[in-house]
C-alpha cells in the first residue's frame, strides 16, 4: 500500500506502522511502514536520549526497535489500533525523556489479512499541560477524582493511601494491589500499603518485601527501560520478561502471577516508590493505564510532602551536631508522660550529664575542638547507655532517661560516666541521677537529678579551679 500522498498532507508528526497478525489471535513483527518529513527528521536527528538508539538514517518498512527501544505498551497500543481498529489517545511521559508526548494512534483499512495498518501521531511539549492530562473519558476521570478524595480526606496519611490502594485495586479488578516506597541511594524499600483478594501460595507480603527484596526492586528501573510502566498482559509478555529480566519472572511464577501492571511513582526526577496490581482485568488494560497514569501523579505529589514533613519533624527533633535527640524532643517525651499519652515506663531513672570545661575547650582551641568534645561526649552516652534515649538538653547538658535496668548495672554505668570527671584532655562529665521510684513525677525526678548534676559540677570545678568559666 502506497500511504505517501496521505503523509505528506499531515503536518504533525506521523508515520504509519504495520502489524503482523498471527493465526491465534497475537500479533508479530511491528514495523515503521514510511512517516513525513517531520517523523522521518525526528528519526534522523536522533532526539532518544538514550544510548539505544541503532540506526539514524530511516529506512522505510523497518522494525521499529531499530530507532528506539523495544515497549510493550507502544506495541499494545499499535495492535489495538491497526488489528482491533481502536482509536487511542495516551498523553505520556516516558522516563528516557524530558518530554510530555500527546499520542494519537489511528486504525487504517489494510488490504493484506494478514497485515494490520495504523497512524501514529504525536506532538510534544516541556512541560505538562493540565488540560491535556485531564481531558479524558467521564468514567476514568471519576475514579481519578475519587482515588484524590480518599487521598486527601483520610484522618492521617497511612490512612488516606490504604484507602487509594484499596480503591485502585477495585477498579482494576486484580487480585492484588500493593504501593512500595523505595529509596535508591540507600538500597532500600518498604512496603506502604496492600490491599488484595486472596494471599498468595507463600503468605503475607510482609514477609516477601524485606530487604533482599531491594535486590529484585533494583532491577525494574531497566526493564521498565524508560517508559511511563510496564504491562503484562498475556504468557507473551511474561516471555519478554523472562527474556529481560529472569529473576524478577522466576518471583513472579514462584508467587502464582499471570498480569500485572507496575507504575513508578516518579517526583522531581526521582523515583519515590512503585504501585503494581497483579492479575488484573487484562480487557481494561488501557483504562487501567489512563487511571493509573493520572493516579500516580497525584500519589506521588502525596508522598513527596508526607516525607518532607517527616524530615521537618525528624529535624525538630534530632540535634544537629551530635545527631542524638535535643531538647525539643525530650520536652515532647516529657509532656506525653504527664499528660498520659504515653505509658510509664517502671522503675524510671533520670540522668543529668554536663560537660566540664566545654568553654574553656572553645576559648583555647576554638569552636571546632568544642564541638568534637561534644560529639564524642554523645557517642560516650550512647555507648553507656545503649538502647535508651539519649537527649542533648542544652548547650553542654545531656539528659538520659533509663528504664528496664538493674540497680547494679545501673550503678555500673553511672560509675563509668564518672570515671570520665578527671579527663582534662578530653569529656569529662559532671553527673546526677535520681529514680522515679514509682512517683510517676517525672519533671520532680528531674529537677532532683538536675541538682545532683550541679552539685557534681561545683565538687568539680573546687578540685579544678583553672577549668571554671570565667
Amino acid at each position: 500500500m502506497d500511504f505517501r500522498e496521505y503523509l505528506d498532507r499531515c503536518d504533525s508528526v506521523t508515520c504509519i506502522m504495520s502489524v503482523e497478525k498471527k493465526p491465534d489471535g497475537s500479533y508479530g513483527d511491528i514495523r515503521i511502514v514510511d512517516g513525513n518529513k517531520a517523523y522521518i527528521d525526528s528519526i534522523e536527528r536522533n532526539n532518544d536520549v538514550s544510548d539505544v538508539a541503532k540506526e539514524k538514517v530511516f529506512v522505510p518498512n523497518s522494525l521499529y526497535t531499530k530507532y528506539f527501544p523495544f515497549d510493550l505498551n507502544f506495541e499494545n497500543y499499535c495492535y489495538r489500533a491497526a488489528v482491533k481498529k481502536e482509536v487511542l489517545h495516551a498523553y505520556v511521559h516516558p522516563e528516557r525523556f524530558d518530554i510530555w508526548f500527546n499520542l494519537f494512534f489511528m486504525p487504517v483499512t489494510s488490504d493484506d489479512e494478514n497485515m494490520g495498518y495504523c497512524t501514529y501521531t504525536y506532538t510534544a511539549s516541556s512541560e505538562p499541560n493540565p488540560e491535556l492530562m485531564s481531558n479524558t473519558s467521564l468514567e476514568i476521570a471519576s475514579n481519578v477524582l475519587q482515588a484524590c478524595i480518599k487521598l486527601y480526606s483520610g484522618s492521617d496519611f497511612q490512612t488516606s493511601i490504604d484507602d487509594v490502594v484499596a480503591h485502585i485495586r477495585k477498579i482494576t479488578n486484580a487480585n492484588r494491589c500493593v504501593l512500595l516506597l523505595t529509596d535508591f541511594s540507600a538500597g532500600m524499600c518498604r512496603l506502604l500499603s496492600d490491599n488484595h483478594v486472596i494471599e498468595g501460595p507463600q503468605g503475607s507480603i510482609d514477609k516477601i518485601i524485606t530487604g533482599e527484596f531491594f535486590d529484585i526492586v533494583s532491577t525494574w528501573p531497566a526493564t521498565v527501560d524508560g517508559s511511563d510502566c510496564l504491562i503484562i498482559q498475556d504468557e507473551k509478555d511474561m516471555e519478554f520478561l523472562k527474556s529481560k529480566n529472569p529473576v524478577w519472572y522466576e518471583s513472579l511464577k514462584q508467587y502464582d502471577v499471570n498480569t500485572l501492571v507496575l507504575f513508578p511513582i516518579n517526583y522531581g526526577g526521582e523515583t519515590k516508590g512503585y504501585i503494581w496490581a497483579t492479575d488484573f482485568d487484562v480487557e481494561n488494560a488501557l483504562k487501567i493505564k489512563d487511571i493509573l497514569e493520572s493516579t500516580t501523579y497525584f500519589i506521588a505529589y502525596a508522598i513527596a510532602n508526607y516525607q518532607l514533613l517527616n524530615r521537618l519533624e525528624i529535624m525538630s527533633t534530632i540535634d544537629l551536631l551530635t545527631g542524638i535527640k535535643n531538647r525539643n524532643a525530650m520536652n515532647n517525651y516529657v509532656n506525653a508522660l504527664v499528660e498520659g499519652k504515653e505509658e510509664y515506663p517502671e522503675n524510671l531513672r533520670v540522668v543529668f550529664a554536663d560537660l566540664n570545661g566545654l568553654k574553656q575547650t572553645n576559648d583555647s582551641c576554638g569552636h571546632i575542638a568544642g564541638d568534637l568534645l561534644l560529639k564524642n561526649a554523645a557517642l560516650i552516652l550512647q555507648d553507656t547507655f545503649i538502647g535508651q534515649d539519649v537527649y542533648r538538653a542544652g548547650g553542654d547538658e545531656f539528659t538520659v532517661f533509663v528504664s528496664g535496668m538493674s540497680d547494679e548495672e545501673f550503678e555500673q554505668k553511672i560509675a563509668k560516666l564518672r570515671s570520665y570527671a578527671d579527663n582534662s584532655d578530653g569529656v569529662s562529665f559532671a553527673v546526677g541521677y535520681c529514680c522515679d521510684e514509682g512517683r510517676k513525677d517525672i519533671r520532680n525526678t528531674m529537677s532532683l537529678a538536675d541538682e545532683r548534676m550541679y552539685a557534681d559540677k561545683e565538687y568539680y570545678y573546687d578540685r579544678h579551679p583553672e577549668r571554671r568559666h570565667k
